[in-house]
């Protein structure tokens, strides 16, 4: 019988005032109760909105229907028929503007708790895995053909499980040391732990998917020379890593940073830890730039590194905020203060160079313009100073130029994004390219469905070569 609760089941999360000073995963996740009784919330509709609202197709209501029925590896088995990060997309998706998005049960209430629902059979197939002995992998039989992926964010590690799949000899090359992308620099530990994407990693590798780190790609080995060593095919994630500035005084002193840098420093090179050497400024009161779920993730890092106020400063209002609702909420939760309808103008520094403090005008809200946002205007005469000992701007980034100028015939726009198609086609005969480094910062899951369709299109491709 269906459950015609308005609410979702809560998700069981740690403490607020306890979090803020820990790198624990903030949602405990459900109970196998607790995820059947949600899952009985789903009237398994004959339309199927919600799917039109994922990026991978996700065939929602037939995973859900078996988690009501206590089936969770059948659920996890339909799940990982299109999607191959449950576990990630489970935590960190925008599902109340996708999926979650368009079920019905929202119309007049809650609508079903699909994400969490997700991430609950993701956890626990890899807890059940974690018991049992090793299995054999069954890897896919190969077809004669290579190809190789730039990166090894969201967008790469989609597009390298599904040619994999389809019997791919499938090479990922990684700048960093570590595999990831943006999964393991830019999220915090507290959103998305770190060892469940190591864990999604494995799964590709295990069934023959190659990772090469530190490597460069525009300055170790060019594109053309990935031809040239017998790859068919190229697939560009690399994302978008190149951090934007406001070009205000004093952003060149001691103790301002770009959220790209500072989430790095945390995330990637373990910040946090005490046995790890990162250098990180330890600051006691930090401004963050910025409205976004980076910048939200800043700011909770921040507290959570020891800094006693922590600011978010956003030009528009609350109902502007760009960040989901969920971040917005823990990080009030977490006594992050909000500064809204403020602007930078300058950060002042002392006589050594170090910040000292953060120049702001107050804003008031205009006519709306072409986002549709409405405006925000500057209240003449209306500047204060916020003490601050830290700035990190959060404020938007591009794709690194790097691979565009390297790469010969690459058409790329204005704003240094590869331009390619809908299905992932560049100027570029052979080379394909999604995510961040064509739309510029966007989601984990709209990466993953653009790796996705690239995937299909290189298939395509080849075969037809």
């Amino acid at each position: 019988m269906p459950n015609m609760s308005l609410k979702k089941n809560p998700m069981p999360e740690q403490d607020p005032l306890v979090r803020n000073k820990n790198f624990l995963e903030v949602a405990k996740g459900y109970t196998a109760d607790m995820a059947i009784d949600e899952a009985m919330r789903c009237l398994n509709c004959k339309n199927k909105p919600c799917v039109s609202g994922c990026p991978v197709n996700v065939r929602i209501p037939e995973f859900i229907e078996k988690v009501a029925e206590g089936d969770f590896d059948g659920a996890y088995e339909i799940i990982t028929s299109t999607n191959s990060l449950p576990a990630v997309c489970g935590r960190v998706c925008p599902q109340e503007s996708q999926c979650e998005g368009k079920c019905v049960r929202g119309i007049k209430g809650e609508p079903v708790g699909i994400g969490r629902l997700e991430r609950f059979v993701a956890d626990y197939h890899l807890e059940k895995a974690s018991k049992e002995e090793a299995k054999t992998v069954e890897i896919p039989k190969p077809n004669g053909h290579k190809v190789a992926v730039i990166g090894s964010g969201p967008a790469g590690l989609t597009c390298a499980g599904d040619l994999a799949r389809m019997g791919y000899e499938v090479t990922i090359f990684e700048a960093f040391h570590k595999a990831g992308g943006v999964l393991v620099y830019g999220i915090p530990e507290f959103r998305l732990p770190k060892a469940i994407v190591q864990n999604e990693i494995d799964n590709l590798t295990a069934i023959g998917v190659k990772i090469v780190t530190n490597a460069v790609i525009g300055r170790a080995m060019s594109v053309d020379e990935l031809f040239e060593e017998g790859f068919e095919a190229v697939f560009i994630g690399s994302g978008a890593g190149l951090p934007q500035f406001m070009k205000i005084p004093g952003e060149n002193l001691l103790g301002v940073y770009s959220a790209n840098e500072y989430l790095t420093r945390i995330n990637l090179m373990k910040a946090y830890l005490p046995e790890y050497d990162t250098p990180i400024k330890k600051a006691k009161r930090v401004a963050v730039v910025g409205g976004g779920n980076v910048a939200m993730d800043a700011a909770r890092c921040a507290k959570r590194m020891g800094a006693e106020e922590v600011y978010i400063v956003y030009r528009r209002s609350m109902e502007e905020l760009p960040a989901r609702k969920e971040e917005v909420h823990h990080a009030m939760e977490e006594e992050i203060i909000f500064k809204l309808l403020n602007n930078p103008v300058a950060v002042l520094g002392d006589e050594n160079g170090r910040v000292r403090g953060l120049e702001c005008v107050q804003m008031e809200l205009g006519e709306p313009d072409e986002s549709g946002r409405r405006r925000p205007v500057e209240i003449k005469g209306s500047n204060f100073v916020l003490d601050v000992d830290a700035v990190i701007m959060s404020i938007g980034t591009s794709p690194n130029p790097l691979i565009k100028s390297t790469t010969e015939g690459l058409e790329t726009n204005k704003k240094g994004c590869i331009v390619a198609n809908e299905d992932g086609a560049t100027s570029r005969e052979g080379v394909f390219a999604g995510g961040d480094a064509v739309t510029g910062a966007a989601t984990v899951i709209l990466a993953m469905g653009a790796g996705k369709k690239a995937a299909e299109s290189i298939d395509e491709y080849i075969k037809n070569k």
